[in-house]
């Protein structure tokens, strides 16, 4: 599973570089003293060997959203949900699941990528009795 950490962090790093509306190659969202780091990307960025230690489907027509949240620079257990919508407002729910390994705790859940559009991302993070909501959109494509 550490595998899976590196490449998580890996894909957090390079996946929001590439996003031209993200400042200093970063995706997150700071509540106070917790800050929540996400991104999202085609499960074919996965190898075989991560897809399957996680549990994932690696397929052109998945998508994978990934959720860290930390709080003095350590990894904060947290209940994180949402939903992914189209540009018809049809929404699909995220069904997330925590990973832990050596230190981290990532949330990551699957969503399906039927045809390249934009999609609206609504993720809630609970971290005691606060709920934080991120709402994001990007332009999904299918994987080769």
């Amino acid at each position: 599973m550490g595998r899976l950490a590196l490449f998580l962090l890996t894909a957090c790093l390079s996946v929001t570089a590439m996003a031209a509306d993200v400042i200093k190659g970063e995706r997150k969202e700071t509540f106070g003293d917790v800050t929540v780091h996400y991104n999202t990307f085609n499960s074919t960025f996965l190898t075989p060997d991560i897809a399957k230690s996680a549990e994932l489907i690696r397929s052109k027509n998945q998508g994978v959203i990934n959720v860290s949240v930390i709080k003095d620079g350590k990894p904060l257990v947290s209940n994180v949900s949402g939903t992914v919508k189209d540009l018809t407002s049809q929404s699909v729910p995220l069904k997330f699941k925590q990973i832990t390994e050596q230190g981290a705790i990532y949330y990551i859940a699957q969503y399906p990528v039927e045809q390249q559009e934009v999609r609206t991302f609504d993720i809630k993070v609970q971290t005691g009795d606060k709920t934080n909501t991120i709402s994001f959109q990007q332009e999904l494509f299918p994987g080769q």
